[in-house]
């Protein structure tokens, strides 16, 4: 494949990248296209497509000259984002409605257990979600999968998400679910695999179906309240008792479901995906199934600016990985782990799905701004780019092309913004379409991929990991939500390959294949849909997927298949759009002709498209069954007019006859086939082949063998038409008959859908419409004509439609009518000639009126006639409009253009009239008058000449708009002349002259605005000037001007003649005194002067009006020189001389610069003088301080420096320090900053520092002072670099600094030490350091030598207090080396193992403070469990105290007499009353009564603390290597040996109960047992699951030794067990996994079997109202006696229900009953004969001789009824109240007494006897059933 080949597989095999992350998915292709193959993208993947479409999806890498801008702005960019619940994208629980749930459950309960489930299931201490529960167990197989795997912890997570999870929690969750839901899972299982086996079978024939239909009629049939059964109405009426939620129909209603809950209907056609038949047992809608409150979805969230998203995105990333960067393994490993519902809670952000033609692209776009940063050339290039996601779905060889309408994220891409793990769910492209994702920016998307021809795998792989899901939502895949892991699809055999999805690159989906993925962190990203030729045949697929699942289309395929092939198509298109075509073709033509061969014979051609080019220009109807567009065909019915169905689904439109079903098409069969033809010749030229597919369509087009009985005969389709044909042509030869036309065009409906072998009858219905359409023309003419002859108000017939019927050549029919109408014409065209003539010349107006009353009076309409008409009242119009512009007299009256019009009109009118003279003749009046205004307006215009106009015109009655502009002009040249002379009033004696030269202002503007000239406008100028000046001398008057602006103003005002104005006269004498001020100025400035004289001139300047130029100067001076002398008043000061410290500095430059000044200043001071001095004597102390520094420098180039005593150092460095300090006093008293005295401080400073560094040649110096010298040094080598004296000193002093930090730090490293001795490189001498340096050195080398001898001896031949001698020296010297760090190292890897142990055993060892002690007592305690297991040899003669360790041989102790172990008295804390009483052990005495020892009660004072075996064991085998012998270490390995050694006696024993499941077995294994109890709590270490086992292994024997005991009781007749009792132990025989095989569970299944049966027979004879016999109900109570099961509650009930009532001597039965008040017995209402019962009655028995007896009759006065529900009698009678009669013998007394006291069948039949006379007690309450028996309560009415 060149370039284009994915590097990693030149030769097509398959990728695999270590890099694809943790789950080790292979990766699936990467390509790059070269710069000539990424030109066309739609080439490029036609390509690359037999390789990549088998991965599903391919990554493709750009060129690098691929770098499109992007194009958003990221500062105003915000967008919408919605909240993912990552954790719940697989680990959650499916919506489903609980109380569904409920009943579904309550109904099972009643069907298979007779109850209701009561009672609230708690589970840690809230109500139990049974459920979720349910649910939960399903999404991991069901319960024996479940119980397999151990997955009882996840099974909690769903129930309890959130919540901790304990063994104890998973053992009582399995409980209550094996208690409640066991059973309910076994009945759900098969009711489910009951439905698929009838949804495999079908339903092929029709008498099948409706015998279906009978039997699930049921279906339609529900229960009230009081669970009887409610008919619901006949589907035939039209009020329908149910409709569809669906379709909204209430038709069809034998296959209609009504839902278990909410009684809703739905068709099974209807659901999705529909079914093939009503399914078995309940059912319940997909509303009633969800909940909305566990509804899942993706939450829409804030409105985010991508600056505040990112903030999001990188708070998350911190939270997960911290600020580090997180690898692909582990995010992708991460993400997993949230999804699957291990790592808690995680919701995320995700702006997905964005419009872009809302929110905007990040591609270039033609209408969209470009920024300023990108290149006008760059961004053209881009917008045009192919690979522009924008651009891609129209490009040329894209199947979209032909789509008209924007679909979003169809047509128009969307945007992505993603942060960390936001992901895109497992799913494919609507209409199965490829999909092309770019990614702009951010990090890496990671997409998992399933290939299009594994879909069916996935799909199944899906449902069966998530049945849940899919039960609640058949179309889950659908909805976008849900992910699963790869692994679990890799598990399942379905390939899944990855790609890691950069910035830049290009990543495409293909057809059919299931995709998703997540985001590694903030990104963004652009996805588009395609659909290239080789896609034709998936669109095909996913719209038949759409069919299935019910779901509305994007689009319509058959619309874009027509469009596409009607339009020009690619090449490689040809191929796959034939195919598609001819499918189309085929499944149209079948489904056309089952609508033919059932009887829809009427159809009808849809309406044509106004823009049929092009895909979605207008919206088709829908199938109301399937929702898919209906572009193709649709059947319709009058009974639902806007209803429509496709031709697979008519069937379900409604129940009328077929006949009465309608077929619209788009297209006959014949167009379908031309396009189909049309496409493969063209595929023929490009590449020839045979004529194949002709064949196949003709072959496929003859209808021969299409049949149907007609009138009890076969007749094919082909026969129909040619007999239709033969009709049609006689029709046409007799006269016309519209009925017969109508039916044979009805006729012709059935065969114009057809083929090509129809094209002659659809010939000639054209022929039979037009003819019609004809006829009715004619006639419809006719009759207009003659009923407007015959009077009324009817409309006329169009002269031109008469025209267009008779032009009809040659006459489609025999039509007689057609004479008649000719001859009406003929008399209409000569009416039209006339009206043309009189049209087209000048004629009068009563010509035109004549001939327009003919026009009116014919039958005809013409249209010539309306122009007639238009034009007689445009002329009558123009008449009255011309009279009155002529009778107006008034002055300009009448408009000029009124006049012009009417002179137009009449023109244009063509008519004779006599008022058509006189307005011609104003016309030209009016355009005379017009042109001598224009004359006089082009020139200049005077006032004189527009008063002489404006008089002549002055009565002329047409207003001319050039006269009124002038009279205009002449009124506003007379008002200004009036204005300008109001202003020119004693002007010049006016005080406000600004105000005058305002007015004067406006007053010119508004002259020269004037159109006529006037004279007076030059007079306004020069007033306009004077009062100018006039202001200018006012404000020179009332402020200083400028001297030369005095001279100006005075020179205009003798121009302008006002100079002798008071004002002009007032400023020449000021003007006078100012120009002699100005000439003593110039005169003092040219020479020095003193400083009075300046100041007098300042004087004299203030009572002059004028601003003088030299002022300034003058000002300048003075203030010149007070400056200089504040300037100089630091410098003459008195203490000048004397200490600087009170104030600062001055500066030497500053003297300088006002020595210079003076010179140049223009007035004299003696002060100068005296500054000049003080410089003088400054330059002289310059001069001594320059000598002395360079004697300094001198001292700096010392080389020889030695001890600084024999070389006279020390004392040079001295004098010069004294030398420095009087030169500095002396500098000091100038009081200047001289910058020579920084330099001398900064030596002294440092020959001080040189000092005390020779000083520490003779004394030991501290580390403190040491560093102080060292903290100054930093700073004299950087202003000192130089010098030689001071670069020996600091590098002497750096050395001396670390040797005295190594001393006190103590943490030198050795090896850097040696270089510490490098003592003859500095030449500043130390000898006592260097004396204490040699002897540490040699201590150290020394303490090397000995560790290095201790590392050569053998492993066995180390000791540890040697090694820790040697880390105790370590330790203390200030020495570091390697050796140090392995001794401390080996010392800390030990001390740590030590401790580790330490904490492993000191539960155990309790305040044992050694390791090797502790160690010891967990062996012995190992010792004495082996000991009690295997009875070991080595322990003969020893005697084991069972309670303790650590007790003494001489205590008192007791023997067990059963197991003959030893006990302390003391341990026991025991008093023995007699020493020969036996003692047992608590442990036998437990296991001996069969009860389970408390948990983890170890016989050993061990206070319930143990060692972990697993501790244990990984401490041993740590992978560490010492460097000495351990002997806890040799001691530990025996403790773990022991320990299993232990674990496997024990689990012999285990193995040894769990294959025992005989009687005799049972004494072996209570012994051996004992053996392990006792030996498990002897032991120091514990094993969790060792103590798991044997646990249920007690329990099992606690069963076993129970249920014998209980059936032991039943054998000796001591007591029979009840049936609660024998259900309460199979229960939990069941919840400890008991065999079936197990003697003593068999024994009770059969006791529980017998039970029931009877409880069976119990139940039905208690509720049989007394059908059953007195004797049969003894028989039965003898029996229930006789059973070896014990049913006391069940007996008493029938022993009530053998107790007789009332007079009759029945039971207790639902008649209306009262009590006696006396006796409480009940009676029947009707057999004491009373009509309305009394508050209070007696019966006969305790009254004799009367009725009844009523203590009240207000009850009968109220007619009150009294409704009372009897108490069932006890089996015993009570004594009256008013006692025995004394005649009663006391034998008798005692006789009936005794028989109170018997029970049985005799006393039963003994009280039933006596009708009267007898004791009564209320009935007890039977209120309590067992689990075996649930009946109602009766309610007596």
């Amino acid at each position: 494949m060149g370039k284009g080949r994915p590097r990693a597989v030149e030769t097509g095999q398959n990728l695999t990248v270590s890099s694809t992350g943790s789950l080790n998915i292979q990766s699936g292709p990467v390509y790059y296209p070269s710069e000539e193959e990424f030109r066309d993208p739609l080439g490029y993947i036609y390509k690359i497509r037999p390789e990549a479409e088998p991965y599903g999806i391919c990554k493709i890498v750009p060129p690098k000259s691929w770098n499109p801008p992007f194009s958003l702005n990221l500062d105003s960019f915000t967008f919408p984002t919605k909240t993912q619940a990552i954790h719940q994208l697989q680990a959650r629980p499916a919506s489903c409605d609980s109380k569904t749930f409920e009943l579904e459950y309550n109904r099972f309960l009643e069907g298979h257990c007779g109850k209701k489930l009561k009672k609230r299931v708690i589970f840690e201490g809230e109500e139990l979600d049974l459920c979720k529960l349910f649910n939960a167990v399903r999404r991991y197989g069901g319960y024996d999968k479940v119980v397999k795997g151990k997955k009882w912890g996840e099974v909690f997570r769903f129930v309890r998400s959130g919540k901790k999870i304990s063994e104890c929690a998973k053992h009582v969750l399995y409980q209550l679910y094996r208690e409640h839901l066991y059973d309910y899972e076994g009945s759900y299982n098969r009711l489910n695999r009951e439905r698929a086996k009838s949804y495999k079978r079908g339903i092929n024939e029709d008498a099948k179906n409706e015998k279906k239909a009978k039997i699930y009629s049921s279906k339609r049939r529900r229960k009230n309240s009081d669970h009887r059964n409610v008919k619901v109405r006949k589907v035939e009426e039209e009020d329908h008792d149910q409709i569809c939620e669906q379709c909204r129909s209430g038709l069809h209603g034998e296959v209609m479901l009504l839902c278990d809950r909410c009684n809703k209907g739905w068709h099974i056609y209807c659901l999705s995906p529909p079914l093939k038949q009503v399914p078995p047992g309940n059912w319940y809608c997909f509303e009633c199934l969800n909940s909305d409150k566990d509804s899942f979805g993706f939450i829409p969230g804030k409105q985010f600016t991508l600056e505040a998203f990112r903030r999001l995105a990188d708070r998350a990333n911190k939270k997960w990985f911290g600020s580090g960067c997180a690898s692909r393994v582990q995010i992708e490993k991460k993400f997993w782990e949230i999804v699957e519902g291990l790592a808690g809670d995680v919701e995320v952000m995700y702006g997905s799905d964005l419009d872009t033609s809302v929110h905007g692209s990040g591609f270039p776009r033609v209408n969209d701004q470009r920024p300023e940063s990108v290149e006008p050339k760059a961004w053209d290039e881009y917008c045009k780019s192919p690979w522009n996601l924008n651009n891609l779905p129209k490009l040329k060889g894209s199947m979209l092309r032909a789509v008209h309408h924007n679909i979003t994220g169809v047509m128009v891409p969307w945007l992505y913004i993603g942060m960390l793990f936001s992901a895109f769910c497992w799913h494919f492209e609507d209409h199965c379409f490829y999909s092309m994702n770019y990614l702009h920016w951010g990090e890496p998307k990671c997409w998992y991929s399933v290939p299009g021809s594994e879909a069916s795998a996935f799909e199944k792989v899906m449902r069966d990991c998530l049945p849940d899901l899919f039960d609640a939502q058949p179309d889950l895949l659908f909805q976008l939500v849900t992910m699963l892991n790869p692994s679990v699809l890799r598990e399942n055999g379905v390939p899944v390959y990855s790609v890691l999805q950069e910035p830049g690159n290009f990543v495409i989906t293909f057809p059919r294949s299931y995709h998703g993925g997540f985001n590694l962190g903030l990104n963004c990203a652009e996805a588009v849909n395609f659909a290239p030729a080789d896609w034709l045949p998936h669109g095909g697929s996913g719209a038949e997927l759409y069919q299935l699942y019910r779901k509305a289309p994007v689009l319509s395929h058959e619309e874009l298949l027509c469009v596409v092939a009607k339009s020009d198509w690619e090449k490689n298109a040809s191929t796959y759009l034939r195919k598609e075509l001819l499918r189309i073709y085929k499944k149209e033509r079948t489904f056309r002709e089952r609508l033919w061969l059932s009887g829809i014979t009427r159809s009808s051609p849809m309406s044509p498209r106004r823009s049929s080019e092009f895909v979605g220009t207008e919206e088709d109807p829908t199938c109301i069954i399937c929702k898919q567009y209906l572009y193709l065909s649709a059947v319709v019915c009058r009974c639902r007019p806007s209803a429509f169905v496709c031709l697979e689904h008519w069937e379900h439109l409604c129940e009328c006859k077929s006949s009465k079903h309608r077929l619209l098409y788009r297209h006959t069969l014949a167009e379908l086939a031309d396009l189909v033809l049309i496409v493969d010749k063209h595929e023929s030229e490009e590449m020839p082949q045979s004529d194949s597919l002709l064949r196949n369509i003709s072959s496929f087009s003859e209808l021969n063998s299409l049949k149907k009985k007609v009138k009890g005969a076969d007749v094919t389709h082909a026969q129909l038409a040619e007999q239709w044909l033969s009709r049609a042509c006689k029709i046409f030869q007799s006269p016309f008959s519209g009925d017969a036309y109508t039916t044979l065009l009805k006729e012709a409906e059935q065969f114009l859908w057809a083929g090509a072998e129809m094209d002659s009858v659809r010939d000639v219905v054209k022929n039979l419409t037009a003819a019609r359409k004809w006829v009715q023309g004619i006639r419809d003419c006719l009759s207009k004509i003659e009923n407007w002859s015959a009077g009324g108000d009817f409309e006329k017939v169009a002269h031109k439609w008469v025209k267009k019927l008779l032009s009809v050549d040659p006459v489609p029919c025999n039509e007689p009518g057609y004479h008649k109408l000719k001859h009406c014409a003929e008399e209409a065209n000569l009416l039209v000639h006339d009206i043309d003539a009189a049209l087209s010349t000048f004629s009068k107006l009563e010509e035109l009126e004549l001939l327009y009353s003919r026009a009116c009076s014919s039958s005809i309409h013409v249209e010539q006639s309306q122009k007639l008409s238009q034009k007689i009242s445009l002329v009558k119009v123009w008449i009255d409009n011309a009279r009155k512009a002529i009778s107006n007299e008034q002055p300009a009256a009448v408009e000029v253009d009124i006049l012009y019009k009417l002179k137009t009109e009449i023109l244009e009118l063509q008519v004779q009239v006599q008022e058509k003279e006189m307005i011609f003749d104003l016309v030209s009046q009016a355009e005379s008058c017009q042109a001598r205004c224009r004359s006089l307006m082009s020139g200049s215009v005077t006032l004189k000449n527009v008063e002489v106009l404006l008089q002549e015109m002055a009565s002329f009655s047409v207003n001319i708009p050039e006269l009124a502009l002038l009279k205009q002009y002449q009124i506003d040249a007379s008002l200004w002349i009036t204005k300008l002379n109001d202003i020119l009033i004693n002007i010049h004696q006016r005080e406000d002259q600004q105000s005058v030269i305002d007015e004067l202002n406006r007053i010119l503007e508004d002259g020269e605005s004037l159109k006529i000239q006037v004279d007076e406008l030059s007079l306004v100028k020069i007033e306009l000037k004077k009062a100018c000046c006039r202001e200018k001398a006012i404000k020179a008057r009332n402020s200083k001007m400028a001297l030369a602006f005095l001279q100006q103003l005075l020179a205009d005002a003798v121009v302008l003649q006002i100079e002798r104005e008071d004002l002009f006269l007032s400023l020449s004498r000021e003007l006078a005194g100012a120009l002699q001020w100005e000439e003593r100025a110039k005169d003092i400035l040219a020479c020095k002067a003193q400083m009075s004289e300046f100041e007098d001139l300042i004087r004299m300047s203030e009572d002059i009006v004028a601003i003088m130029p030299s002022l300034g100067d003058v000002k300048a001076a003075i203030l010149v020189a007070n400056s200089w002398l504040n300037n100089s008043k630091p410098f003459l000061e008195p203490d000048l001389s004397g200490s600087s410290t009170s104030r600062s500095l001055l500066k030497l430059d500053d003297l300088k610069e006002l020595v210079s000044q003076s010179r140049f200043l223009k007035i004299t001071f003696k002060q100068q003088n005296v500054l000049e001095t003080i410089l003088e004597n400054s330059k002289k102390w310059q001069h001594d301080a320059c000598s002395l520094l360079q004697d300094v420098e001198c001292l700096y180039s010392v080389t020889d420096i030695g001890d600084g005593r024999s070389n006279v150092l020390i004392l040079k460095i001295e004098h010069i320090v004294n030398l420095i300090d009087s030169v500095s006093k002396a500098g000091l008293s100038f009081g200047l900053d001289f910058p020579e005295m920084p330099k001398l401080q900064n030596a002294c400073s440092t020959l001080h520092w040189c000092s005390k560094v020779l000083s520490f040649c003779y004394l030991m110096p501290s580390y403190e002072d040491v560093e102080s010298l060292m903290n100054i040094s930093e700073q004299l080598s950087i202003m000192h670099s130089s010098c030689n004296l001071l670069s020996s000193l600091i590098f002497g002093a750096k050395w001396l600094k670390k040797v005295s930090e190594e001393f006190k730090a103590s943490t030198c490293t050795f090896w850097i030490w040696d270089g510490y001795f490098t003592y003859n490189d500095i030449s500043v001498a130390f000898p006592m350091m260097f004396a204490q340096l040699t002897e540490a050195t040699c201590k150290h080398r020394l303490w090397q030598e000995q560790v290095h001898q201790f590392f050569s001896l053998e492993l066995g031949e180390r000791s540890w207090s040697q090694l820790m001698q040697l880390e105790e020296y370590g330790k203390a010297s200030f020495f570091t080396c390697p050796e140090v760090d392995i001794v401390v190292s080996e010392v800390e890897k030990v001390e740590k193992w030590k401790q580790r142990c330490m904490d492993a055993v000191k539960t155990f060892a309790g305040d044992e403070s050694l390791l090797l002690c502790a160690l010891q007592k967990i062996k012995e305690s190992l010792d004495r469990s082996l000991y009690i297991y295997e009875k070991s040899e080595s322990f003969g003669g020893v005697c084991l105290y069972m309670c303790c360790m650590s007790g003494s041989e001489d205590w008192d102790f007791l023997t067990c007499s059963t197991c003959k172990d030893c006990y302390h008295l003391q341990c026991l804390e025991y008093r023995r009353n007699n020493a020969e009483e036996a003692y047992t052990c608590s442990n036998c005495q437990l296991l001996a009564g069969g009860l389970i020892p408390p948990n983890r009660c170890g016989f050993l004072r061990h206070n319930g603390k143990y060692s972990d075996l697993k501790l244990l064991s990984d401490l041993l085998f740590v992978d560490e290597k010492f460097c000495v012998r351990i002997e806890e270490r040799e001691i530990l390995q025996q403790i773990v040996d022991q320990a299993y050694a232990c674990k496997k006696c024990l689990t012999e024993i285990l193995d040894f109960e769990m294959s025992c499941y005989n009687k005799d077995q049972f004494t072996a294994v209570g012994k051996k047992l004992t053996t392990a109890w006792k030996a498990f709590g002897v032991a120091g270490v514990y094993d969790h699951q060792s103590y798991c086992d044997l646990e249920r292994a007690l329990a099992r024997f606690s069963w076993r030794f129970q249920v014998a005991k209980l059936l032991d009781a039943l054998e000796k007749d001591i007591e029979k067990p009840s049936v609660q009792q024998i259900y309460q132990h199979l229960k939990e025989g069941d919840a400890m996994n008991i065999s079936p095989e197990d003697h003593l569970r068999l024994k009770l299944s059969e006791l529980k079997d017998i039970g029931l049966q009877w409880v069976d027979r119990a139940k039905k004879v208690a509720a049989d109202c007394g059908s059953l016999g007195l004797d049969g109900v003894y028989e039965l109570i003898t029996e229930g006696e006789r059973l070896p099961v014990c049913l006391k509650k069940e007996l008493e009930l029938l022993r009530a229900r053998s107790r007789l009532h009332c007079i009759c001597r029945k039971p207790y039965d639902e008649r209306s009953m009262i009590v006696c008040g006396r006796c409480d017995e009940w009676y029947h209402i009707r057999c004491v004969n009373l009509v309305f019962p009394p508050k209070v009655y007696i019966c006969a028995a305790c009254m004799p001789g009367t009725q009844h007896l009523v203590s009240s009759f207000d009850s009968l006065m109220d007619h009150e009824r009294c409704t009372v529900e009897p108490k069932t009698p006890s089996p015993r009678h009570k004594k009256p109240r008013t006692g025995p009669k004394k005649s009663e013998s006391s034998a008798t007394q005692k006789m009936l007494i005794g028989d109170e006291n018997g029970s049985g069948i005799g006393h039963l039949r003994w009280r039933n006897r006596k009708p009267f006379r007898r004791a009564a007690k209320k009935r007890a309450e039977l209120d309590s059933l067992t689990s075996f028996f649930h009946r109602p309560q009766p309610i007596i009415t």
